[in-house]
């Protein structure tokens, strides 16, 4: 890593890939995205999870679902970005809604260094 910040369409590039693997229902793919050292704490709150392998189970329940993602909102300053987004979610016939704020900082690279996503149980609707 050489301390430069990526560029606003490289993040923007990171953060659509998230949203495309988030509706690929992939979990490997998401972590993928994120650095070897990359910190998580899902929902604000919680645990910090570090590094992909505790990353990983975070989003294996994606893969029981069928997903689509629709980016609400986007801002981005140096390194870092904000960005509003719905994921629906299919699960054994029964939709559920749910609307994420996340905060998240890239390395050089345009990989995930960091994300912090604030929701609760309440910001899910089911139907």
């Amino acid at each position: 890593m050489n301390n430069e910040i990526p560029g606003p369409d490289r993040i923007r590039a990171t953060v659509a890939e998230y949203l495309r693997r988030i509706e690929a229902s992939s979990a490997a793919g998401i972590a993928d995205l994120y650095t070897d050292t990359a910190t998580v704490e899902d929902p604000v709150g919680s645990d910090v999870r570090t590094g992909r392998d505790e990353i990983l189970p975070l989003y294996a329940g994606l893969e029981h679902s069928r997903n689509s993602t629709q980016l609400l909102t986007l801002r981005i300053a140096g390194n870092e970005a904000a960005f509003h987004f719905r994921v629906t979610s299919e699960v054994d016939g029964t939709e559920y809604v749910f609307e994420p704020i996340d905060v998240m900082t890239f390395a050089d690279d345009g990989r995930i260094a960091s994300m912090r996503a604030f929701w609760s149980a309440s910001d899910t609707r089911s139907s």
